[in-house]
């Protein structure tokens, strides 16, 4: 395995030393690493994997030096317009390497979401047409394998891509930062949440811990799962899913959304605000993390979303810190006439036995649709 400390202390010698991405549960030791032991300005997590290769395009402008840029392979697609785009030889001709956590390698058990862009992911990087490595577990091959990487990314002025799989980075445990203690975890307020539904209402909950918590909660309650949409890819579209439901059902419609996903798509809420359901009930739960990947940190908690979306035009918003506060703003929010969203404070982290979904996506979706 490689130690993330010589692998960036490597990179550091070969002149590439600002880091930006999304973090993955792969990459999570090596993005640990980065987030506590590189300078603060000189590490960025981004909303999403194209804003990490525009970021990298920035600094290679102002400074003239290459950027890495982190992520999972889920977010290649949201990566390929700024690669192609921006960074390819034939356009700006920006250098980069790109790291990439290789989820759903074949062979390798993985979850349902993961399995076809795993299967992809080496032809893709083949049809973007630029040179990648898959990582070698031998340290000093790895380092081998950066210095013949970095050296085709100088001379050809072109992003370069390096693919990690499973286990490949040896352990780095992050020290935990102050942070806001709120009373409740994302899994308490989960519980009030769908214990305040009516019959009629319907769920549709973003990836991740999430919809992990509203399965085992659902079980729990020996309740049926067909009135709850698990999005268990795709981050950061539940509320575009929401809201395509929204608007051609007359029952109300919850998003259980995170605040790293809504980030990412931070647009959407505007368009959500703009069409106007009047069914549509938003709730971010925000734990000022990305929870689900090694826990890095997101802005949510220097953010008010409750006043981002009345700017954006929501009905209503409000937001909740105690289980008090929570049962009253979903009173409110189920009154509200009109897109309506409450805004979650939450504790981060999550049972060590959560399971996942017994059912597949398939089987998920047969359900919900029965169910609608």
């Amino acid at each position: 395995m490689v130690e993330p400390k010589d692998f960036v202390d490597h990179l550091s010698r070969l002149g590439l030393d600002f880091f930006t991405g999304v973090p993955d549960s792969l990459l999570k030791d090596l993005c640990a690493y980065i987030t506590e032991q590189c300078p603060a300005g000189n590490h960025i997590i981004a909303a999403n994997e194209g804003g990490a290769v525009a970021l990298a395009a920035g600094y290679h402008l102002a400074t003239g030096k290459a950027g890495v840029v982190y992520m999972q392979n889920s977010g290649t697609g949201n990566a390929v317009n700024p690669l192609l785009s921006l960074a390819d030889p034939d356009v700006y001709a920006i250098p980069m390497l790109v790291v990439i956590g290789w989820r759903g390698e074949p062979g390798v058990h993985d979850e349902p979401q993961h399995k076809r862009q795993g299967r992809v992911q080496e032809a893709l990087l083949g049809a973007l047409g630029y040179r990648y490595e898959i990582m070698s577990e031998d340290p000093k091959e790895a380092l081998v394998q950066l210095d013949s990487l970095v050296i085709e990314m100088k001379a050809k002025s072109t992003p370069v891509a390096l693919l990690v799989r499973k286990g490949a980075f040896a352990g780095y445990k992050m020290v935990q930062t102050a942070a806001p203690v709120y009373q409740m975890t994302r899994e308490d307020a989960i519980r009030i949440i769908l214990e305040s539904l009516s019959e009629d209402d319907r769920v549709v909950s973003t990836t991740g811990m999430t919809s992990r918590e509203i399965y085992e909660l659902r079980d729990a309650a020996g309740q049926g799962h067909g009135k709850d949409f698990l999005t268990v890819g795709s981050m950061g579209h539940a509320l575009m899913i929401a809201l395509g439901i929204a608007r051609f059902r007359k029952g109300a419609v919850y998003c259980l959304d995170g605040d790293g996903a809504v980030i990412m798509h931070l647009g959407s809420l505007a368009i959500a605000a703009h069409g106007n359901p009047a069914n549509l009930r938003h709730i971010i739960l925000n734990n000022g993390a990305h929870d689900s990947v090694g826990g890095q940190p997101t802005i949510g908690y220097s953010l008010g979303f409750d006043s981002i979306a009345k700017e954006l035009g929501y009905s209503a918003a409000f937001r909740a810190e105690t289980p008090d506060a929570l049962k009253s703003g979903l009173a409110k929010l189920a009154a509200v006439d009109g897109p309506g969203l409450l805004e979650v404070r939450v504790r981060g982290g999550a049972r060590k036995d959560l399971g996942r979904p017994k059912t597949t996506p398939v089987e998920n979706k047969a359900a919900f649709m029965e169910n609608l």
